[in-house]
């Protein structure tokens, strides 16, 4: 049983978050070990499995860039379990971009003088705002356009997935980086971003 099999769900990225919620507690209660004392081992034990998977399965689907994740490795036939990471390769043109603000990073670790900062600064804004209309793009037209998909057309659409996603996971790396030289944004440690559950 895949995650949206879980909660009765088509696999489909535009989902109702309250009702998705609704449900996992539901679900939640239903099969909480507790609610199963008096029950034989072999039922409580089938009890905390359910409970396990309902876990997460939520985990799983209640963000919209973890759900994409997650769709990925199912339709591909890969290990779905969490951990299991989308690892793909960023584009080209990304890369030697890339490349050159690393190695800007690099000059900037022996000296950092108030106009280079204020340079790197700059590219951290730009970056971050390219991460952003990234995951905006991610979670809004890619979703949108693999939920209207014929089974022939999703294949372009999960390849478009994994572009996106290797493009976000190379800014964010960079932007770490960016942080690392010239202090956290807003004089926060955190990595500004529209998911904020974990690092990809």
């Amino acid at each position: 049983m895949d995650y949206f099999e879980v909660f009765g769900l088509p696999r489909r990225l535009g989902l109702d978050e309250t009702a998705l919620r609704r449900r996992f507690y539901e679900l939640a209660r239903a099969h909480h070990p507790d609610f199963h004392q008096d029950a034989g081992a072999e039922a409580r034990a089938r009890a905390e499995a359910t409970a396990a998977l309902v876990n997460a399965a939520y985990r799983a689907l209640r963000d919209p860039i973890a759900r994409i994740e997650y769709l990925i490795r199912l339709e591909e036939g890969r290990e779905t379990g969490e951990g299991a990471a989308v690892k793909p390769a960023a584009p080209p043109a990304l890369l030697q971009e890339l490349f050159e603000i690393q190695e800007a990073l690099e000059e900037a670790r022996s000296g950092l003088d108030e106009a280079t900062r204020a340079t790197l600064v700059g590219e951290r804004a730009r970056l971050l705002a390219r991460q952003r209309a990234e995951e905006h793009r991610l979670t809004g037209a890619l979703a949108a356009a693999w939920d209207a998909a014929a089974p022939e057309g999703r294949p372009a659409v999960l390849a478009a997935f994994k572009d996106a996603l290797a493009t976000r996971a190379y800014l964010r790396t960079v932007i770490d980086d960016l942080a690392a030289v010239v202090g956290p944004e807003d004089g926060t440690e955190r990595n500004e971003t529209h998911v904020a559950h974990h690092r990809h």
